[in-house]
This record gives C-alpha cells, structure tokens and sequence, in this order.
C-alpha cells in the first residue's frame, strides 16, 4: 500500500511549492479515507519513514540540505508533520528565507507554524522583520501565545529598544497576559537590559505570583545595571519571602559581590552554594572563581579551579583573566599553557586576557606567538582581538606594529580602536601622533568617552602647553564628562604637568567625590613643583577623610619630600607605610629613600640603607645613589654604587654618562675616558637632550648643538649676546666637565644645550612679558639651570622649565626649587 503522497515538481526548499489543487489527478477518495483512524494511521507512516527520522536526528544545516532531497523523493514534502518540521529545522539553524520558501506555500497553516516562524524571526532577524510578521499573525487571524510576547520582549531588550518594548508591553496586556508570570517576567528582563530598572521594579512588584525565574530575573537587572546593593538586597528578600535561591540565583548575584568587593559575602553564598550541591555545577564553580578573583583572593580563585573535573572555555578564561587582573600575568600565560596542552580551543577572550599578560609583562616573542596562533584559528579578524592586539605592541615599544593593525581595521574601527592607538602613542611618548589621532577621530564624528579623554590627557600633560589643556577641558566641560571622577583626575594631573598648580588645585577643590589616585595627583604635582609643605598638608588631609592612602601616594609623598629637602619627614613617612598601613615598600619607595637621603648630602646613611633593605636593590635604587653621588661629587661611593648598578645590565647610557661626570668633575680624565670605551663597546648611547616649545599651536622641537631649525643662525647670534648680558650680570660658565677642548669652545658647548636653544626661540618670538614654557627629556644641567636663572633676571621674563624629573619657575634671577633638585 501506497502512502498517496504526490511529490511536487518543483524542489523545495529552493523554489516555492504549489498549492494543492481541488481537481488532483489523483484518484478521488471517499469520506471514510478520511477518517480520524486513517489520518492517525499516515502520520505514524509518516513518522516511521527513514527519511523522516534522519530530520528528527538532523543536527545541522548542512545535514539538513542532505536530507531534504530524500523528503522530497519519497513524497514527504507535502506532508504537514514533515512541513513543521522542516520549518522548525530551518528556524533553529538560522535560514530563514528557506524556512519561508516551506511555509508560504503551505494552504492550511497551523497556528504552530506561525509561532515557529516567529520564533525564527527574533532569533536570527532584526527587530523589523519580527514586528512585521508578528503584524501579519495578527491579520491572518492568528491568536497569539505568551512565548510570542516573551521572544519579542528578549529582542527589545536585546537591542535596547525601550519604544518598541512598550509597545509590545500593551499588546501583551490587551492579549490577557498581564497577570502571566512567564510574560511578566519576560517585560522585567526587558525593562531592566533597556537600562530602566525602576520600570522593571514595579513591574516585578506588580506580579501577584512569583517563580524562581521572576526573582532571578529582577536580580540580574540590577546586577548588570550596576546596581550591585539592591541586587544583594533581593537575594535576602527573596529568601525571606520564603523563595530558595538555585544555581542560577548563585551565577546572576556572585558578580554583584564581585562589584561591592565583599569576600565575606562571597564567601557566605560560597557556603550556601556547597550545602546546596551546587558547587559541583561548572557554572557555579566558574562564577565563584571569578567573584575570588575580583575580590583580590586569587590563590582561594586557583584552589576552584583546580577542583574542576570539567572545565569550560569560560572557566579557563576566567583564571587568566584574575591572574592578570590581580597584577600575576607570568601565572596568567602558564594557565594559557596548561590550556593548549590539554587540548582545549581557545576563544577570543581567551586570545585577549593573554595579550594583556604579555603587555603588562613587555613579552613581546610571546605576544607575536599568540598574534601568530589568533591568526591560525582565525580569531585575528575579530575586532576586539585586533584591539588587544593594538594594545598590546603599544606596551612592548612597537607602537608601528599597532599602527599598522589599526590601519587595517579600516571600516571595523571601533571606540575601543582609538582609544587604544591614542593611548599607545601617549604611552611611547609620540605626543603628537596621539594629539592627531585624537582630532581625526573627532572629524569622523566619533564622539570620544571618558575613556578617550583620560588616554589623550597624559599626551598633552607631555607637551606641558597649558593652551591645550584649557582646550580639552572645553571640550570635557562641552562632552558632560566633567563630573566623571576619572576624567576629572586626568584633568588635575594634566594642569599640574602642564605647570598650572593652582588651576589644578581649583579643579581638585570642585570635585564632590575623589578617588585615591585624584589624591596622588594632585599630592604629586605640589611634590613636582617643588612644593614639598603644601604636599605633605594634601597628604595630612587625605588622611582624615575615608580614602585611605596607596603606595602610590607614599610614592608621591616621598618623592615631594626629596624634591623640597624634608628628609625627617619623609623618614616618619616610610616608616609608618607598614607600620599604619600595612603597605609593603617596593623597589621604587627604597629608590626615593635613598634619593631622599642622598640628595640632601647623607651619603653614608643612604648607602647604609641600601646595605640594610631585606629586598635585593634594583637598578632604581643604585641609580637613585649613583645620581646623589654625581651631585655631591663624591667619587669613592660613586664607584661602588656603579659597580653594583652595571652587574645589572641596565639598557639605559645615562648610568654611565653620570659615572662619566663624576670623574670629570674629580678631574679623573683617564677614568672618563675608561667609561666611554665602555659605552661603545656595549653599544650603549647617552639619550641626546631635547627641549620642546610652543609657538602660535606649533611645537618645535631643539637638540643639544643642533642647527637644522630655520632660524639656527639667528638663535645662535642672539645666544652670543645673551650670554655677555648674563656675564656682566654675575653669571660663571661651568665648565669643569668638559675637557681637552679650549675655553672658548667650552663656553659654545654649554651655551648649544638644547634648553637654551629653547629659550632664546621664544625670546626672539614672542613680545616682553610672556612667559616662556619649555619641556626638556633630561634633568637640567647644573650650568643652564644657573644661567636661565640670569637669564630671567636681565630680560625680565618668567621661565617654567619642566625636566624629567620636575618644574624650575625662573622668575627674577631666582629658581622655585631654590637651587635645590
């Protein structure tokens, strides 16, 4: 017996199917062919056929091309169960105009097929499509069903379409499901992703029965909108009304935790989740792991991880991530080890969290290793890889690199693009490029965030042009980001780098809220500016408040003591880091002891402390030493702090150069000359030193004895003449460390600095009474930091000087620091 199925001549799903016609050739049947027996009888053929059990083991789309054809061959096609399922196939495997090509041509659809198709649509459509065939339903009379309502809620919220989510919030109410508690929960969901959570509130508030889902649902709004209190908050209420909290109430609230920072609470769901078997649940035991991370317990995090059978991708990525968060990246990338060996596929976070080791680490073999992995599983063409990739090159010097992967992004650039690239070029010190970059991304009419303004601040702040900087601030003011708490630091820090301490100081005074670092910035731009009392008052007050000190901001405390000679005071300072505050001293604080001690003429203290620290010294400390020796000119401990200082294979020239001018200074030309050749044979080079000034939005740009500026011969002359007005003025040419050359050369050499090149440009170029600003790469020499203050003094113009290390006011024969840096 035949099935009497006619296959159509046609070859869906690539073509549209006939409708069936009354006067079929086939032969007529009788009313008792159409008996419900019958039709129970060819649905269960139906569903013992081979070719319609292959759909019900189908697994993909491909297969499913496959399979259609033997549908067709043995006369399924026309058949409503294999119709459905066709269309179900086509819906969940994303090909929706093939999933149409079956179901237009169908005469009689179900209601069914209608709700598949819709179901299709928010899945694997925009908005636009779902909403229109959501209308036609209605105009072919179809009722509507509460999964309708929820699907296209998830879209809204999805998409963020609040409009469009009230709209379909109506139509669900005048459907007679505003007292649903699936519905209800699903307009909740979409209040709360369109970011309207008072909204998703009430409507939770509202609901006169509520499931698990409804209470997880309110609990996950809250947490992704940041909002970590109240989401705690209604775990405690849910249980006090009497609703257990499951695995997934665990995953949705642990970030909440996270967010707040509370190991105890973290700790006390951590207990929850254990009596409740749910730690066992790879999702629970990820979620945990990464609240561990947040919360700064790393090593508790790794114990989790460790008691994982089965790890996900997301759970591996959960540990790189917390290792480079909580500043481990070495342990971050032998996770990423461990993860290739067994075989696991990496992701694109996976690709990201590694960068981001290698870039805090400056590995820059094993960031083009992964870079050549990503680029092998074809995770490179995703943009947030390229920009990690970006971000990447820019932390390991290779700033052209990155360019050239944010050049290829073309169309892709994204905001996080760049932010990336400006902040690279801010980070590799080519100021310029980043100032560039910034004002093209603007003219493409992409808006910067607070993100964008705090990476191109610190270009600016290197340029030192408080023009800029009052340009930015506009541009903030104008933005509304003058009230985000980061870009208002970057703010303060850039107007004191800038040289406007006070304008700084008003910006840091409007503030309603202040984090740590507003604090360290505004307490290290007084230090810079030799301003040492009014840091240490800043500093008195940040302790009264509730923001409680960093070793950052006993870094800046320290360095502000030494720039203004307060050396008891910083000795109490370090002291009571560990003492009161339990903050263990790192390289760069015994480096400023030892500054601060030795640049006030304690030498034997300093090198006793350095003999004393229970960490072996770094470069930092024996350099901090060997600067104070080079000061005081003390041969002896200026040798053995070089010594030790070489032994650790320092890339930086200066160390030797500053070896060189002690000898020089002794008059020990034999051992200068001994230095050299040591230089050369090492190839190591001394840094030349550069000046930049601004004139009329230009900046240019002076190296020491350089003459390619257009007007090299006209600075030169007027230099000539400068120089006899600050002789006759009492100024003495130092000329000690130069040797086996004439003193008039001498005098030439000192004279071409690039600082004084500098500042006889701007003297020709702007009018009497300006202030002259001037930012040098190296520490101003002993010699021009004495004639600029002459040079002040007989053309009456005031000097701001900002050197590697901090700000000289020149103004009347007189320096800010009073002779002392």
């Amino acid at each position: 017996m035949t099935s009497g199925f006619v296959s159509p001549t046609l070859s869906p799903p690539f073509a549209a199917v006939p409708r069936k016609s009354n006067t079929s050739s086939a032969p007529t049947q009788t009313a008792a062919q159409h008996t419900l027996s019958q039709r129970i009888y060819i649905s269960s053929h139906v569903y013992r056929h081979p070719a319609a059990v292959l759909l019900e083991l189908c697994t993909s789309l491909r297969e499913l091309h496959q399979i259609v054809p033997l549908v067709i061959k043995n006369g399924l096609y026309g058949e409503h169960l294999c119709q459905t399922k066709l269309v179900s196939l086509f819906c969940k495997y994303g090909s929706m105009d093939e999933a149409a090509r079956v179901f237009e041509p169908i005469d009689d659809k179900i209601d069914a097929l209608y709700h598949t198709m819709l179901k299709g649509y928010t899945k694997n459509s925009n908005l636009d499509t779902a909403l229109s065939f959501f209308c036609r339903m209605k105009h072919d009379a179809v009722v509507p069903v509460v999964y309708n309502f929820t699907y296209l809620l998830k879209l809204c919220g999805d998409m963020a379409e609040l409009k469009r989510g009230r709209e379909i919030h109506g139509q669900l109410i005048t459907s007679g499901f505003g007292l649903n508690m699936f519905a209800m929960s699903g307009v909740v969901n979409m209040y709360s992703k369109c970011r309207r959570t008072d909204d998703a509130h009430k409507m939770f508030d509202r609901m006169p029965l509520r499931d698990i889902v409804s209470w997880n649902t309110i609990i996950a709004g809250y947490a992704q909108n940041n909002m970590a209190s109240v989401a705690l908050n209604l775990v405690v209420r849910m249980q006090v009304e009497g609703q257990k909290p499951d695995s997934v109430t665990i995953v949705t609230v642990l970030p909440a935790v996270a967010d707040v920072g509370s190991l105890r609470m973290g700790k006390s769901i951590h207990g929850y989740a254990t009596r409740a078997g749910f730690e066992s649940l790879v999702n629970v035991s990820t979620a945990l792991l990464d609240m561990y991370c947040k919360c700064k317990s790393v090593d508790t995090a790794r114990l989790i991880f460790d008691g994982i059978n089965s790890r996900t991708v997301v759970t591996w990525n959960s540990m790189i991530n917390g290792y480079v968060e909580n500043e481990n990246p070495e342990e971050a990338l032998a996770i990423l080890d461990q993860m290739l060996n067994q075989g696991m596929e990496i992701s694109n976070v996976t690709v990201m969290g590694a960068l981001q080791a290698c870039a805090d680490l400056g590995d820059l073999e094993r960031g083009k290793s992964l870079h050549e992995l990503s680029k092998k599983l074809r995770l490179d063409s995703n943009v947030s890889v390229e920009n990690s990739l970006i971000s990447m090159y820019s932390k390991c010097k290779q700033i052209d690199l990155a360019f050239d992967i944010f050049n290829n992004l073309k169309d892709k650039k994204t905001l996080v693009s760049w932010n990336a690239m400006i902040l690279g070029f801010a980070q590799n010190s080519r100021v310029s490029e980043a100032l560039n970059l910034f004002c093209e991304m603007y003219s493409k009419k992409m808006r910067p965030d607070t993100f964008t303004m705090v990476s191109v601040m610190p270009a600016l702040a290197e340029l030192s042009v408080t023009r800029h900087a009052k340009w930015i601030h506009g541009l903030t003011i104008r933005s509304c980001m003058d009230r985000n708490i980061y870009v208002m630091t970057a703010l303060v820090d850039m107007y004191a780098k800038c040289g406007a301490v006070e304008s700084a100081r008003k910006l840091f005074d409007m503030m309603d809220d202040r984090h740590v670092i507003t604090w360290n910035a505004m307490i290290d731009g007084y230090g810079t500016h030799g301003m040492g009392i009014a840091a240490i008052e800043l500093f008195n007050e940040m302790l009264k408040g509730r923001v409680r000190p960093n070793g950052i901001t006993f870094l800046c405390v320290l360095s502000a003591c030494s720039h203004s000679g307060l050396v008891e005071v910083g000795l109490q300072f370090f002291d009571s880091m560990k003492k009161n505050y339990n903050i263990e001293p790192s390289m760069d604080h015994y480096g400023s002891m030892v500054d601060l001690l030795g640049r006030c003429g304690r030498l034997h203290q300093a090198w006793d402390f350095i003999q004393k620290m229970p960490i072996e010294p770094g470069i930092t400390v024996y350099g901090a030493m060997l600067g104070a020796c080079k000061i005081h000119k003390n041969v002896e401990l200026g040798e053995m702090a070089a010594e030790r200082l070489f032994k650790l294979n320092p890339e930086e020239g200066g160390y030797h150069v500053l070896l060189a001018n002690i000898y020089a200074s002794a008059s020990m030309w034999d051992k200068v000359a001994k230095v050299r050749k040591v230089m050369e044979k090492e190839g190591l080079q001394k840094t030349p030193g550069c000046s930049l000034v601004e004139l009329r939005s230009e900046v240019h740009s002076f190296y020491s004895g350089s003459t390619d500026h257009p007007q090299s011969k006209r600075i030169y002359e007027f230099l000539e003449t400068l120089t006899d007005r600050i002789k006759a003025a009492g100024y003495i040419p130092d000329t000690h460390s130069i040797h086996d050359v004439e003193d008039d050369v001498k005098e030439h050499l000192l004279s071409s600095h690039s600082e004084r090149l500098a500042i006889a440009f701007g003297l020709l170029n702007t009018g009497p009474g300006t202030t002259i600003h001037i930012r040098k790469n190296l520490r101003v020499c002993g010699d021009c930091h004495n004639a600029t203050k002459y040079i002040s003094l007989v053309t009456g113009r005031e000097i701001i000087v900002r050197d590697m290390h901090r700000f000289h006011h020149f103004k009347d024969g007189t320096c800010s620091c009073s002779d002392y840096w």
